[in-house]
């Protein structure tokens, strides 16, 4: 095989419509714009707009709430704990705490703590420090000889 032998598969690339090329291309003159009007200028954000009548996204109500106070917790899974253990990353022998999770990279940061959630297996005995765990994920790691303590979350205790 040589350099000029080399081709894409047939129907692979297709080619640019090229237009306002001429009468003969068919897309010549007016580009396929047709005459006059808004659309035809370039420029045109017709978004949501609907003639001067009210947008539909400004006539329906305004539904829910976002609590300014919230509380977002990085969630962790039991399997990807299990991982890092096999992995060295993370010393069973030790207390694992929030700390030691975003230490070993779990997570990039632990905003109002850390959730364990119970996605994966567990066969590590381990005692974790954590501000949540899912009861299916605290019942796994007692199911596996360990112990889980849960903290108050951080800006619960700010307050």
């Amino acid at each position: 095989m040589k350099l000029h032998e080399l081709a894409d598969n047939e129907g692979a690339a297709k080619k640019k419509k090229r237009v306002a090329r001429g009468p003969g291309s068919g897309k010549g003159k007016t580009a396929g714009r047709g005459i006059k009007g808004q659309k035809s200028r370039s420029g045109v954000a017709l978004g949501g707009y609907e003639g001067g009548q009210m947008p539909l996204y400004r006539r329906l109500p305004k539904r829910g709430f976002n609590k300014p106070n919230r509380l977002e917790f990085s969630v962790v899974n039991l399997g990807l704990i299990e991982k890092f253990i096999a992995a060295g990353k993370l010393d069973i022998k030790s207390e694992i705490t929030e700390d030691a999770l975003v230490a070993a990279g779990l997570t990039s940061n632990k905003r109002d703590g850390i959730r364990v959630l119970a996605k994966g297996e567990l066969t590590s005995k381990i005692n974790l420090t954590v501000t949540g765990a899912s009861a299916s994920a605290v019942e796994a790691i007692e199911k596996a000889g360990g112990k889980v303590t849960l903290l108050a979350p951080v800006a619960a205790a700010a307050e």
